[in-house]
C-alpha cells in the first residue's frame, strides 16, 4: 500500500504563484512514479504533470507546459508541482498519483494510488 499526502493549495489571484507537495510513505519508495492530475466541476480528470523515481525526466501535459515544473524528492519521497502564471482556468482540484509499474504516465487508468486531493482556486 502507498499512501499519498498532498498539500500547498489555496487561493491565489491570475498571474499568481502557488507550489503543491505530494509526500507518498508505504511499501518500498512509493512506486515507480508520481503523477499530478486535475479535476474541474463538470470536467474530465486532466493531466497535468508526472516524474519517475529513477530517472529525472519530467513529463508534462499541455495545461502546464511553460507554466509549471515538476521535481522530485528522493530523500524525502516527495514530489513537488511549482505552478506560475496561473489562470482562473487552473481552478481545480489537484491530485497526485502513484505508479507501481512503468507505464503510461499520461493515463490516469495507469496509476494505482491517489491522494485525497487539494484544491486550487484562482481569482480573475
Amino acid at each position: 500500500q502507498v499512501r499519498l499526502v498532498e498539500s500547498g493549495g489555496g487561493l491565489v489571484q491570475a498571474g499568481g504563484s502557488l507550489s503543491l507537495s505530494c509526500e507518498a510513505s508505504g511499501r518500498t519508495f512509493g512506486g515507480d512514479a508520481i503523477g499530478w492530475f486535475r479535476q474541474a466541476p463538470g470536467k474530465e480528470r486532466e493531466f497535468v504533470s508526472a516524474i519517475r523515481w529513477s530517472y529525472d525526466i519530467p513529463v508534462y501535459g499541455d495545461p502546464a507546459k511553460g507554466r509549471f515544473t515538476i521535481a522530485r524528492d528522493l530523500a524525502k519521497l516527495t514530489v513537488y508541482l511549482q505552478m506560475n502564471r496561473l489562470k482562473p482556468e487552473d481552478t481545480a482540484v489537484y491530485y497526485c498519483a502513484a505508479q507501481q509499474r512503468e507505464s503510461d504516465l499520461r493515463s490516469a487508468d495507469e496509476y494505482d494510488y491517489w491522494g485525497q486531493g487539494t484544491q486550487v482556486t484562482v481569482s480573475s
